[in-house]
């Protein structure tokens, strides 16, 4: 069996959402993403730029709804690249400033993550990768990645640099 493409990457995510307003709130209002579209009160499509959308979000088999209960199947996270690590803090300060609880922050080695969960309980990843250059290696080369916790107060400190 052949490998995929290495320019392949995944384009975009729809998330089902038991209320529109209240996703949009949270996407667009605190983490900064701008509506691209919306379909009635059923349906949006958001973005970060021109592109025609990186986050669906909908209703159709969900208005009112509940999270899935634990123990089932389903997205673990959806993990939302940033380009450098100031962006990355003033995501942090975003949702510190809108009163948003996170689940934690991890250095990987390869990359920053802080980890928090959206209105509907679906998980969200924010993070950077570091330039491939000073991934962790095996004497051998092999990706050693790892987990550790992740300084929060000196991401947050990054923010000072940031460039829109």
């Amino acid at each position: 069996m052949s490998t995929l493409h290495p320019a392949v990457r995944i384009g975009h995510v729809h998330l089902k959402v038991a209320d529109l307003d209240r996703a949009l709130a949270f996407y667009c209002g605190v983490l900064g993403f701008q509506l691209k579209q919306r379909s009635g009160t059923q349906a949006a499509f958001i973005s970060a730029g021109d592109y025609h959308h990186h986050i669906g979000l909908n209703t159709w088999e969900s208005l009112g709804g509940s999270p899935p209960a634990p123990g089932t199947t389903g997205l673990y996270h959806t993990a939302i690249l940033y380009p450098d690590r100031a962006t990355l803090a003033d995501a942090l300060h975003r949702l510190f400033s809108a009163g948003i609880a996170i689940d934690g922050g991890a250095d990987h080695g390869v990359s920053e993550a802080i980890y928090l969960r959206d209105p509907d309980s679906n998980g969200v990843e924010l993070y950077r990768d570091r330039p491939e250059a000073d991934w962790p290696r095996t004497l051998a080369g092999e990706l050693a990645m790892f987990t550790r916790p992740l300084d929060l107060e000196a991401l947050l400190a990054e923010r000072a640099s940031i460039r829109l």
